[in-house]
């Protein structure tokens, strides 16, 4: 399934409620630098390896994240087959694009998130691919508003 027919198969409506409380320290999207970049990843996950990306996500790798400066807006699994089966789909928000950049070195160099990550891999790989995608929120949004 290519990226556009999965955001298409989301419902915007229920983007919105998560993305509004999401923002840091009660701050509405709208309170946000306009520097603030979004990042849509995509996990394409190894047959039947879901559920260990699932778990490594839920136990550790979010915690990882925010420690390493990037902000949890949201996680989804598609409803339909057949992405439901391998697939999870997040949103992050950094400070600027050099920010993300700083972040994702920090946290891949984290001796916490080697050891998870080599222990939810001990037998074998659990991702095929990523896909990364940056975004801008445009002027007309009006999240919060």
């Amino acid at each position: 399934m290519n990226r556009r027919t999965l955001l298409q198969t989301l419902p915007a409506a229920a983007l919105l409620p998560t993305a509004i409380s999401a923002a840091p320290h009660g701050e509405t999207l709208s309170d946000q630098s306009a520097t603030t970049v979004y990042e849509l990843r995509i996990y394409h996950a190894l047959e039947g390896k879901l559920p260990d990306l699932l778990k490594r996500f839920r136990e550790h790798t979010t915690k990882l994240f925010e420690r390493h400066g990037m902000k949890n807006i949201a996680y989804w699994v598609p409803t339909d087959e057949p992405a439901k089966s391998n697939m999870l789909i997040y949103i992050l928000a950094h400070a600027s694009r050099e920010a993300a950049t700083a972040s994702w070195k920090a946290f891949q160099a984290d001796p916490e998130w080697i050891e998870v990550r080599d222990k939810s891999e001990a037998n074998g790989k659990i991702v095929e691919k990523v896909d990364s995608t940056f975004m801008t929120k445009t002027d007309f949004s009006n999240f919060g508003l």
